[in-house]
């Protein structure tokens, strides 16, 4: 895509313009070695290597970041010149001339210092930093970075942006992975429909749907209405199980009175080898001991909003930790990773049991399993999704964004990582879940969730010339603010002004995961007089009355009997 419309970046609007001596940045260092103290290392296997320096006057220094590994060669280099011994207290750390040996403690309370914040955090471990700084906490690059004196310890935007780039190592969203490209020219979508809102599905309703072996009927029928008005609370405990794969949509019930008692056996048995592992044993298993850490930060961070996690010694909370423990013996190489908490609250909430909740939890995992693993690499395919769709729906808004060293979409991150748990009520986001959970109208329909915020916000962020800053300020603080029937009322429509358009771009057919309908893309040679098109999917779970296109782009409206999706369904897709 050749980008015709143009953005003066916002000037830095803190007062520090960059003035860099001898054009170098002002976070670079030079220190004698005869003021070295120590070196510390990272934790292997967490992260890309790098190395911390604390001087004889315990300043310390921001890190060297390896980022294709060899920091071995630089201390290599550095024992050419000094004596280099492991600290008995802290094997991570390094010792100059094996004096004081109570520096390892002096050393974590120093990287521990507020001024360095989000800067230091990520240094330390930048994996589980990103993961705490984007989905746990509004305004944390702010306040982290801000400090006692914004002079000398803010980045300047320009700066920041390049800083973020680097958290999410590959991640490139304006340029191919691969070989080739696809010409996106501006396209008309059409006119946007409008979309109306039904009811809760009721607990009459449901049961209506069940025949006498507790089959439940027509699930397609049924996955529509929940599409379209979300479930009463009252039937959220039961529907909840067929929506995450927990039960099939075909069982019986009793064949799923045996599956939960299997599933009950199965669950205690994990538990108690957390359970029974002793104090001595923890010592000496570094990964549950870490595990263990992370799970009772985060259970102490939960939303206290909701009653049901009200008090600090609350059943709820210990369930929490429990369930979380658990998962680490289920999924063990995995572990916990900071965030998935907020994934379990909810569903422990509506299921009021240990077990249910475990499995609905440990199948939602599977579908948000890439979200948490160490390369990202599901964060960052979606990441790179989101901005093909944004391009797609106003691409004058993605050129601002860029132009705002905005366009990598990281104020998206945490709407992400944990499904919008964090921008939404307790209440509106079990109303959101559900609807995702049935997998209409579209595949990744969450990233259309996502346009259709940021399409809301467009007019502030563009009008009032948001920077970099003021764009990921205002975005973090639309927490709470988000009307969740509008958004699913938006997010619809832009998915069925897509299935209608004529000359959908095959990417965006892709993210979509339509199929089976015969669409006329830009790229087509083929002309249009030749009664032929290039194939581009339509959703199989679009409604039975939805138009169609015919092989020559042309519009069907006449109702079409769509071929059954089968029901025998024992989990979900990953999204």
């Amino acid at each position: 895509m050749v980008n015709t419309v143009s953005f003066k970046k916002k000037p830095h609007t803190n007062g520090d313009a960059p003035s860099h001596r001898n054009g170098k940045s002002k976070w670079s260092f030079l220190f004698s070695l005869t003021d070295l103290k120590s070196i510390k290392q990272n934790k292997e296997g967490m992260g890309w290597s790098y190395l911390v320096f604390c001087l004889k006057d315990d300043v310390v220094l921001p890190a060297l970041h390896f980022h294709q590994g060899d920091s071995k060669l630089l201390i290599d280099s550095l024992e050419k010149y000094v004596v280099l011994c492991e600290s008995s207290q802290d094997k991570r750390t390094l010792l100059v001339n094996c004096q004081n040996k109570s520096l390892s403690q002096s050393f974590e309370n120093l990287l521990d210092e507020p001024a360095y914040g989000l800067i230091q955090k990520i240094k330390k471990d930048p994996y589980t930093a990103t993961m705490v700084g984007f989905s746990k906490v509004t305004n944390y690059i702010f306040d982290s970075l801000r400090g006692s004196d914004p002079s000398t310890h803010q980045r300047p935007p320009s700066e920041m942006a390049d800083f973020l780039t680097d958290a999410i190592p590959g991640l490139k969203i304006n340029q191919q992975e691969e070989p080739g490209f696809e010409v996106i020219t501006r396209i008309d979508l059409g006119e946007r429909p409008v979309i109306q809102r039904r009811e809760p599905v009721s607990l009459e309703e449901w049961t209506k749907n069940i025949d006498s072996e507790g089959r439940i009927l027509n699930v397609d029928n049924m996955k529509q209405m929940i599409f379209r008005g979300g479930l009463s609370h009252a039937l959220r405990k039961q529907a909840w199980k067929f929506l995450l794969g927990y039960f099939p949509w075909d069982s019986t019930k009793e064949e799923r009175t045996q599956l939960q008692k299997q599933k009950t056996d199965e669950y205690f048995r994990m538990k108690l080898q957390w359970k029974s592992v002793s104090e001595e044993q923890e010592k000496r298993n570094s990964r549950l001991r870490d595990y263990r850490s992370l799970i009772e930060k985060d259970v102490n961070r939960t939303d206290r909003t909701n009653k049901f996690y009200e008090g600090q010694d609350n059943p709820g909370l210990i369930l929490l930790h429990d369930i979380l423990m658990t998962y680490c013996m289920y999924d063990f190489d995995l572990g916990y990773v900071q965030g998935m908490s907020d994934l379990l609250s909810p569903l422990l909430y509506v299921m009021e049991n240990e077990v249910d909740a475990f499995w609905c939890f440990a199948s939602y995992m599977d579908q948000m399993h890439q979200n948490f693993e160490e390369q990202m690499q599901g964060m960052k395919t979606q990441l790179i999704q989101l901005s093909t769709l944004l391009r797609l729906l106003d691409s004058g808004f993605c050129s601002y964004l860029e132009s705002q060293d905005s366009g990598y979409l990281y104020f998206c991150f945490r709407w992400l990582l944990i499904r919008f748990k964090r921008e939404f009520s307790f209440l509106d986001i079990l109303r959101l879940w559900e609807v995702m959970w049935t997998e209409l109208p579209c595949k990744n329909f969450h990233l259309l969730l996502c346009c259709a915020i940021l399409e809301s916000e467009k007019q502030q962020i563009m009008e009032k010339h948001y920077g970099f800053n003021e764009i990921l300020k205002h975005i973090n603080e639309l927490s709470m603010k988000i009307d969740v029937e509008d958004t699913l009322c938006k997010a619809e429509a832009i998915s069925l002004q897509m299935v209608k358009c004529k000359e959908l771009p095959q990417a965006v057919c892709e993210i979509l995961g339509l199929q089976d309908s015969e669409v006329t893309t830009p790229d087509s040679d083929i002309g249009e007089d030749e009664n032929f098109g290039m194939t581009c999917p339509t959703s199989a779970f679009q409604s039975n009355t939805l138009p169609t296109l015919t092989a020559s782009g042309a519009r069907n409206d006449s109702p079409t009997q769509m071929s059954s999706v089968s029901s025998d369904v024992s989990r979900l897709t990953p999204a």
